[in-house]
């Protein structure tokens, strides 16, 4: 059975508990990611949805979006917990709140055609254009 990894928004009013079973993770340049974090990036793992679960704080979640496409913020302190895609199947955990390390660190950079001028990728992993493996790769 995989650990439990413990998460929280800046205030503490939303917690929640993921596996520490991540399928993937990346950091996002895309200007979604870049405004809904305010930085750079999005560091983040994939997870499917079931995996991850608000443990405190739902009267206090905002979630931006339609359909199965949504953001969940904690509507207190405005923090990005996690994003829900990939047809409402797919969570990508904001790495930033997580209290616990994952085991997976993030592999690669997407998006990485679309970063903030300002940033410069160093680390030496992998960038791609667009999503990983489904675009021009960029180093």
């Amino acid at each position: 059975m995989p650990r439990v990894l413990r998460g929280s928004c800046l205030c503490g009013g939303a917690r929640y508990a993921v596996e520490d079973a991540f399928d993937y993770a990346m950091n996002c340049h895309c200007g979604q990611c870049r405004r809904t974090t305010g930085s750079a990036f999005k560091p983040m793992g994939g997870i499917p949805v079931g995996k991850v679960r608000l443990e405190t704080g739902e009267a206090s979640i905002l979630r931006f979006g339609k359909g199965d496409i949504s953001d969940l913020h904690c509507a207190t302190c405005g923090s990005l917990l996690w994003s829900v895609l990939r047809e409402g199947a797919w969570a990508h955990v904001a790495y930033g709140t997580l209290i616990d390390p994952p085991s997976l660190a993030p592999q690669e950079h997407i998006f990485a055609a679309d970063r903030a001028p300002w940033y410069e990728i160093r680390d030496g992993l992998p960038q791609w254009a667009g999503h990983s493996g489904m675009s021009a790769r960029l180093d």
